[in-house]
């Protein structure tokens, strides 16, 4: 198969998706009524593009998302999985779950790291089975840096590229929050969308040094995805208590959080909404993902999605150096 000339995508993604770690138990247990109805609200608010990946809820996400997915028209939405980890029996497992990966799942399986081409394919038939559907529209290799980031760019995107290349999927891209790994994969392998985690955000965009730029020359296409800042930047009113990522907020991020707090208030416009329209700003943003474990979230968050700001209030956060120029 030939590549699509740079800037040609291969698949055509919605602008606002959902991400389905929540619903795999993330941070807290959902039943599954509770689960499918957050599900619903996604969808009956217009959202049609649904990331998952074995990884949330050791696969829990995925068989919830695709036995919801299953109800609706196929050729209406986007659903995007990831590879990278397998799922194999946990022989340690005594009843625990899985809470040191925040998920609120028994652990009676455990992560097996896997990017040869035999892993990748497994993961996939293995996500269908789980999910129910057949067609992956996209593949993102989960994380790899956190296993080996030269063994991911030798043989893991190699292994991904030939399976599109197949038909297997459509498009293919990874997934982490590490700004260098992101930018060297897309120098590195043929990939259609990558999913940035947290660094191309109202609060804060160190994606915008290299990973931008290797989109850019390349027609990479980027999925902006944990745009709140770990919930820093989801509600117009910043909690200095905050999570942000591993450990406490710094003070600088704090200060400049305050900053961009300030410059929306002035515009009436809510922080959430400037945090899931900003990414989309650049050129190389094709989509943002949101999460949420409540229906109200998902009603919530597609309204700020479409909310009318004005070109303004980027220019003033521009001027301000708090966001590039726009």
């Amino acid at each position: 198969m030939s590549s699509p000339e740079v800037g040609t995508p291969r698949l055509d993604i919605p602008t606002l998706g959902y991400g389905a770690a929540n619903v795999g138990n993330l941070f807290r247990p959902l039943g599954d009524d509770e689960a499918w109805a957050v599900l619903d609200a996604a969808w009956e608010s217009g959202i049609r593009y649904y990331d998952t990946a074995p990884h949330y809820g050791l696969g829990l996400s995925e068989r919830r998302l695709g036995a919801f997915l299953q109800t609706k028209p196929r050729e209406e939405y986007v659903l995007s999985t990831k590879a990278g980890r397998l799922l194999r029996p946990n022989p340690e497992h005594s009843g625990g779950l899985d809470t040191a990966n925040d998920f609120h799942v028994p652990d009676d399986l455990q992560r097996v790291w896997d990017f040869s081409a035999d892993g990748i394919r497994a993961s996939v038939e293995e996500s269908r089975e789980r999910l129910g559907i057949e067609r992956i529209d996209l593949l993102y290799l989960h994380d790899p840096e956190r296993h080996d980031l030269d063994l991911a760019l030798a043989e893991a995107l190699p292994a991904m590229q030939q399976l599109r290349d197949d038909g297997g999927v459509t498009a293919i891209g990874i997934g982490s929050m590490v700004s260098e790994a992101l930018a060297a994969a897309v120098r590195a392998a043929d990939l259609d969308l990558i999913m940035v985690a947290g660094r191309y955000t109202l609060l804060e965009q160190p994606a915008a040094v290299d990973v931008l730029p290797a989109c850019r020359e390349t027609g990479t296409g980027i999925v902006a995805a944990s745009v709140f800042n770990s919930g820093l930047l989801a509600s117009s009113e910043p909690r200095r208590d905050g999570r942000y990522e591993y450990g406490q907020l710094p003070d600088e991020l704090w200060d400049r959080l305050l900053r961009i707090a300030a410059v929306c208030a002035a515009h009436d416009v809510p922080l959430p909404a400037a945090a899931i329209q900003f990414p989309l700003q650049a050129a190389e943003v094709h989509s943002v993902v949101v999460g949420g474990s409540r229906p109200a979230q998902l009603v919530q968050n597609a309204e700020y999605a479409a909310l009318d700001i004005p070109v303004a209030l980027w220019q003033d956060l521009a001027a301000e150096r708090l966001i590039p120029a726009v």
